[in-house]
Formats: C-alpha cells, sequence, structure tokens
C-alpha cells in the first residue's frame, strides 16, 4: 500500500491508538516531560528551590533527563524497533498503558511528598520491566544479536539503583557513580543505533549519490570506546585513565562520523540533526578527556554529551521513527527544522556561554528556555501523529 503524504486529511482516521506500538505513549511523554521538567528546572534554578524534595535541587534534575526524559525515548524505541527487528508483537494495549503509567508514576512521586521507599520502588521497576518486555520477543523470534540492549537497560537500571541506594541511606557514595554509569549506557545505546541508523538514513534522504565509507576497526572500537569509558568512570574514575578513554572514544567517534558526511545533508533536516547530534556528542567526549587531563570540572562537556548528544539525537530519532511508523512521507513538519535549531542553541548556550557571562543562572535559564521551545515544537507537530492509527490502515 502506498505511502500517504501528512497534508492529505482525507486519509487521516478520526479514532485513537495511543498504545497501539510503544513509540507512541513514550515519545508523547518524553516529549511533554522534556518541556515540563526542564521549564521547572530553570525555574528553580533562577528563583532559588521551594524544598529539596526526595532526589535534592541537583539530584532531581539530573535524575529526570537520564532516567525520565531519555530512558522514555529509548524504552519506546527499543520495543518498537524490536518488533521490526522480529516480527513479534511487542508490547501493545493495556499492558503497554501500564508501563507508561508507570513511568509516568516514578515522575509525579518525585515532585510529591511520598514516603522515599515509594518513590524508589515505582521509579525502579519501569526500567526492569521495559527489559522483560523487551527481552521476550527477541527470545521468541530468536534474534539474539540485539540481546545487548537488553543487558543496556539493566546496566541502566543498575545506574539507577546506585542513585536510589544513597538516597534511601544505605550507601554513602553510589549516586554520582550511578548517574556517570547511565550517562555510558545511553551514550553507547545511541553509538551501537547511531551506527545502524544514521549512515543508512543519509543515504536513503540524500539523493547526491552518496556512498557512506566504513573502517572496520572503527566500528568496532566506537562501542568498545564508549562502554571503556563508562566503566572506568563508574568503577575506577582516575583522572589520567577518564582522559584517556575519553579521548580515544572522541577520536574514533570522529572518525566514524567524518564518514558519514556529505555537504548535501544540509538539505535533509532529518539527516543533519542526526549528524550534528553525533557531532556533540564527539565533542562531549574530548570536552570531557580535557577536562579530566587538566582537572579541570567536566559538568560542561557532560551538557555538551547530554544536551546535544543525547537531546539532539534522540529529538531528531523521535521526529523520525514517528513519520516511518504512522505510514507518513519522511518529510518534517514546518517547525521541526525550527525545534532541531533551538536544541542546538540550547547546547550552544548551555556549554559555552558560562564561559562569557558572570551570571550562571542566567545560562541555565536561556539555554532551558530554547530547549523547552525545542520539544514543545515537537509536541505541537507530531502530538496527534503519536494519539491517532497510522494513515495507511496498517497496524501500529
Amino acid at each position: 500500500m502506498a505511502i500517504v503524504g501528512i497534508t492529505d486529511p482525507s486519509r487521516t482516521p478520526r479514532h485513537w491508538a495511543p498504545f497501539e506500538l510503544a513509540f507512541r505513549p513514550f515519545f508523547l511523554l518524553a516529549g511533554i516531560g522534556a518541556v515540563i521538567l526542564v521549564s521547572l528546572w530553570g525555574y528553580v534554578f533562577a528563583h532559588g528551590p521551594a524544598g529539596a524534595g526526595y532526589y535534592g535541587f541537583i539530584g532531581w534534575h539530573s535524575h529526570e533527563m537520564l532516567f525520565g526524559y531519555t530512558a522514555a525515548v529509548i524504552v519506546g524505541f527499543l520495543l518498537t524497533a524490536a518488533r521490526n527487528w522480529t516480527g513479534v508483537q511487542t508490547l501493545r494495549g493495556v499492558p503497554l498503558a501500564l508501563l507508561a503509567l508507570l513511568w509516568l508514576a516514578g515522575r509525579v512521586l518525585a515532585l510529591l511528598p511520598a514516603p522515599p521507599w515509594l518513590t524508589a520502588a515505582v521509579d525502579l521497576a519501569f526500567l526492569p520491566l521495559a527489559a522483560l518486555a523487551l527481552l521476550l520477543p527477541l527470545l521468541k523470534g530468536r534474534h539474539y544479536k540485539s540481546l545487548m540492549f537488553v543487558a543496556i537497560l539493566l546496566g541502566l537500571a543498575l545506574g539507577n539503583g546506585l542513585v536510589h541506594l544513597q538516597l534511601l541511606g544505605m550507601t554513602a557514595h553510589t549516586a554520582t557513580a550511578g548517574t556517570y554509569l547511565a550517562v555510558g549506557m545511553i551514550l553507547l545505546i545511541i553509538v551501537i543505533m547511531g551506527g545502524r541508523v544514521i549512515p543508512f538514513f543519509t543515504e536513503k534522504g540524500v539523493t547526491t549519490g552518496f556512498v557512506r565509507r566504513e573502517w572496520r576497526w572503527v566500528e568496532i572500537a566506537a562501542p568498545l570506546s564508549v562502554l571503556a569509558l563508562a566503566l572506568i568512570e563508574g568503577v575506577l574514575p582516575q583522572p589520567t585513565l577518564v582522559a584517556l578513554a575519553a579521548g580515544t572514544a572522541a577520536v574514533v567517534n570522529g572518525v566514524r562520523l567524518s564518514g558519514w558526511y556529505t555537504h548535501a545533508i544540509w538539505r535533509v533536516p532529518l539527516v543533519w540533526v542526526l549528524q550534528v547530534g553525533y557531532a556533540w556528542l564527539v565533542l562531549g567526549l574530548l570536552l570531557k578527556a580535557v577536562a579530566a587531563a587538566s582537572g579541570a570540572g567536566t559538568l560542561l562537556a557532560l551538557h555538551a554529551a547530554t544536551i546535544g548528544g543525547i537531546g539532539g539525537i534522540t529529538l531528531g530519532m523521535m521526529a523520525r521513527v514517528t513519520l516511518g511508523h504512522t505510514g507518513r512521507v519522511l518529510s518534517t513538519p514546518p517547525a521541526m527544522p525550527w525545534a532541531f535549531a533551538l536544541l542546538y542553541v540550547a547546547a550552544l548556550l548551555r556549554v559555552f556561554l558560562p564561559l562569557l557571562l558572570p551570571s550562571y543562572a542566567l545560562t541555565v535559564a536561556l539555554s532551558a528556555v530554547f530547549w523547552s521551545v525545542a520539544f514543545a515544537l515537537f509536541v505541537w507537530s507530531y502530538g496527534l501523529m503519536l494519539l491517532r492509527p497510522r494513515i495507511d490502515g496498517r497496524p501500529g
């Protein structure tokens, strides 16, 4: 059946299908969460915290962006991709709605005066259950090579557990290690999936005869270098080792990105948003190496990798996956190139403006505004697509 364009209202169904496939609820929740969580953070940072809450002032922001927003995008993407990989139906209907509700409950409880054990129990349950939901179709479809994503989700769950252990008073100094382990696991997923989809999307999106350049040693070293960095930061965060690991990962992934690049990407927003995001990931790794080697703080490097790298690539992937899995042509809605650009402006402001302005709170607030507007444009452009059935009548 032919794919119908976005602008064909006569074929758009009038009923709703928010739980037909995992990308639908989790991309929508992630988009709304990205707006609310960062808007709240920017306001609180500028005006002072009203209360520490369960996670604490700084801890809430880092936790919710990693284990809230980013985890939702990853779970939505993996459970959607697994159906394509295996031909086996993944979570849908009531079970998918309950998993999405569990994610939402974890976000809400953190803002309420709930018992700490309840907040921890609800939040900790999400990732293991998502890993189980991914494991079952992979085993049924005998798609064993993708079991590594189950392991990575469990690694992400371990990082979350280390955060909660400290917050519950059961350990003394594990929250930082858990946070960096989570960042490492997320970057690992991006590097693995980026190697699969970014050059493929570039070949499909660019019509100038582009042919990717690949080097076998780079394809092997790219994820291994990021994994090594995550393990070193989580287990043995010695500055010299961190600098060497981050520098190696930056070089390897920079070489990898150079093999995907062509000037023609700038005519295709769904392609350049992913390549620019990968470039931010490389920049974040490079800044981390410099910071570790010089003894400087790694906060700016962290935000280069998270806002520019993780934020840009997840926004770009949600934009493309939603179009493809709702039966639409792969052409961005008019607002989305602006959303992509605004997000990268947010990264520039957050990483480099603190070097120029004396007011750190102002840089955080400005970055939060640009980030929130970018994701508000995503929700506005894609919200109904995520709630309505495919316009070509196919399941999903």
